[in-house]
């Protein structure tokens, strides 16, 4: 064998060595690739709500007993006692008249329920299917949408969550199911007066993004005039009363 032979096949011998680790890198990758498993999770909650909690349900108590370690009476109990009386429920309308009075003393605002935002909640176990739908360029990490309404003492009696973080307030708003009780006609009575003139419903302190609507005061954007730059301050700092209600979330939750 001479000497370019033999760097033939040494040429050879190391092309065959190298297509062989690859094809053995390759299918090592292919071991490790996770399989993608579609679990339909919005289906798997109604499934959830149908089988457990619903008037005529799937299963029977007993059941509820084996899978959840807790017999249902009890659960239901504790989440009407704990949480029902004060939070899960709309305002009635002495919560009505008592928030009205307490924002007029305080914001110097008549009228006023409370003050609606949302907030951007991170979601880091986002399954890959759903990324585009809650991934927003300005946050730069995946979020589900809360919507809440907060009173100066910090109350949230209207929270609306699950909305995916790519869509902006008004997608939200117009999701949300916070003027359902006024469409149907079951919403407490909110009127109010100021200087002689009645108005119908009390109203919402929001920012510059949100519709042109009755219930909703919002700031100028280029006040002109010692009047509205006054009404313009006092309305971003009432305002602050749904943005102190999210700090608390973050800080007490840890709600990013």
């Amino acid at each position: 064998m001479t000497f370019f032979d033999a760097a033939v096949a040494c040429a050879q011998m190391t092309e065959q060595t190298y297509d062989a680790l690859c094809n053995n890198a390759a299918a090592s990758s292919q071991r490790r690739t996770r399989r993608y498993i579609f679990r339909n999770r919005e289906e798997a909650n109604q499934h959830l709500v149908q089988d457990y909690f619903q008037e005529n349900a799937t299963y029977q108590e007993y059941y509820f007993r084996r899978r959840f370690r807790m017999f249902k009476g009890l659960y239901e109990r504790i989440v009407e006692d704990f949480y029902g009386p004060k939070y899960l429920r709309k305002p009635t309308r002495n919560d009505i008249l008592q928030l009205q009075a307490h924002h007029a003393s305080v914001h110097g605002f008549t009228g006023m329920i409370g003050s609606l935002d949302c907030l951007h909640c991170a979601w880091e176990n986002c399954p890959t299917s759903y990324h585009g739908r809650f991934t927003r360029g300005d946050h730069g990490h995946l979020t589900v949408i809360l919507e809440a309404v907060a009173s100066q003492d910090l109350w949230i009696w209207h929270a609306f969550f699950g909305s995916p973080g790519s869509i902006n307030d008004i997608n939200v708003f117009n999701r949300s199911p916070i003027f359902n009780n006024i469409y149907d006609g079951s919403a407490p009575d909110s009127s109010f007066e100021v200087r002689g003139t009645p108005y119908k419903y009390g109203y919402y302190l929001v920012d510059g993004i949100y519709h042109e609507y009755a219930v909703f005061v919002k700031s100028f954007t280029c006040p002109h005039g010692s009047r509205r730059k006054k009404f313009k301050r006092a309305q971003e700092r009432a305002r602050k009363d749904v943005e102190r209600a999210f700090g608390a979330l973050k800080k007490r939750w840890f709600i990013l």
